[in-house]
């Protein structure tokens, strides 16, 4: 079944083509050959737990083993199908095309449905659409091939829809796979994950993220070293920095961290009135994000007792208020109680601009504190 244009899908970073269009994997060769090698020994687990940070691409490594094992049906004949070196699929192919549009019978997709009362996606995946899924094991393949599930993000399930999975995942019926993705699998039930198989994905190198990033029609970006420090190496975390101009911001941040202590103080309104009023969520979210980055990478610095160069300005703050470890533990002390006070924020609905000012002028209180303990 086709998706609506007007539906958002919750399983597509916004500004990227879904991981379902999209041909080449980069950077996880080593999930895709434990997979490979699984099939060519003819041991594949009927149920795959694919696990790492977000926007690494483990929703692509689903998407290409779903087509690569539908596609193997086709190679079947009198012989024994010669040993699979890859799970690339050309787009050309008739399994591609259909799997592109959600038209292929042997693969379905659970994940958060569209709530038509709310208009809006709901929060969770449900256990009604865990029971599509069950429904859609029961049903027999009209070619004996393969049938296959994704469910994107396993995360999001609720407890009701986590134990109909189970139930799934204890008599899974033949030919039969499941692609659970999942960006925090220690939220998942340990009756689920002792069930799976784990495909481990990891952040991409920085030459691996710009192919991400090129593929996904982000060509020439600019600072591909600074993006990949930010994003921790998630082509889904970069996009989403360049769409909300979120390297200009952090240049702000540590351009602002610079002046500390005593930080400017028309700068700090001026930072967060960019996140005031209707329309500002996403710089909002943003810009703690980058604050906390931040000082994670500054309390990082002076642990590591080294000067990272890759981001303009960071060597010279680190040198200043991170020099050694008794500043980096101020930092780091910082982060874990901000952390905290963001997310209480979030949860009461506070004032994001107060918020920011706030944070900042811990920021600079610790500042102080930190400038006072250089060697």
């Amino acid at each position: 079944m086709s998706v609506p244009d007007e539906i958002p899908e919750p399983d597509r970073i916004e500004g990227a083509p879904h991981p379902r269009e999209t041909v080449e994997l980069f950077g996880q060769d080593e999930a895709a050959t434990t997979f490979l090698d699984a099939f060519n020994q003819g041991r594949l687990h009927h149920s795959w737990l694919i696990t790492g940070p977000k926007g690494v691409g483990k929703a692509t490594l689903a998407w290409n083993i779903a087509r690569f094992l539908l596609d193997s049906d086709a190679d079947t004949g009198m012989f024994a199908a010669p040993a699979k070196d890859s799970l690339k699929v050309s787009p050309d192919n008739p399994v591609f095309r259909r799997v592109a549009a959600l038209a292929e019978p042997g693969v379905f997709l659970c994940r958060r449905p569209w709530d038509e009362k709310a208009k809006r996606l709901k929060k969770t995946i449900t256990v009604e659409e865990v029971r599509k899924l069950k429904s859609f094991f029961t049903l027999s393949s009209s070619d004996g091939g393969w049938r296959i599930a994704i469910v994107d993000a396993a995360d999001e399930m609720n407890t009701s829809a986590e134990n109909a999975l189970l139930k799934v995942l204890e008599e899974p019926p033949a030919k039969t796979i499941i692609l659970l993705i999942s960006h925090q699998p220690a939220k998942l039930l340990p009756t689920i994950r002792s069930r799976c198989r784990e495909l481990r994905c990891t952040a991409l190198a920085p030459e691996a993220l710009d192919n991400a990033m090129t593929q996904a029609g982000f060509s020439d970006v600019p600072n591909i070293s600074a993006l990949s420090a930010l994003s921790g190496g998630s082509a889904g975390e970069a996009i989403d920095l360049l769409a909300n101009d979120g390297l200009e911001t952090y240049e702000n941040i540590i351009s602002l961290l610079a002046t500390a202590p005593r930080m400017n103080r028309p700068r700090i309104i001026m930072l967060a009135e960019k996140c005031a009023g209707k329309g500002s969520e996403n710089h909002y979210d943003m810009t703690v994000r980058l604050l906390l980055i931040a000082l994670s990478r500054l309390a990082l610095g002076g642990a590591r007792g080294g000067r990272d160069d890759t981001i303009q300005g960071e060597a010279e703050l680190s040198a200043r208020l991170s020099a050694n470890a008794y500043q980096a533990r101020e930092w780091a002390n910082l982060v874990q109680e901000l952390t905290g006070r963001i997310t209480h924020a979030r949860a009461v609905n506070l004032d994001p601009a107060q918020v920011i000012l706030d944070t900042v002028i811990s920021i600079d209180a610790t500042a102080g504190r930190a400038s006072l303990l250089s060697a």
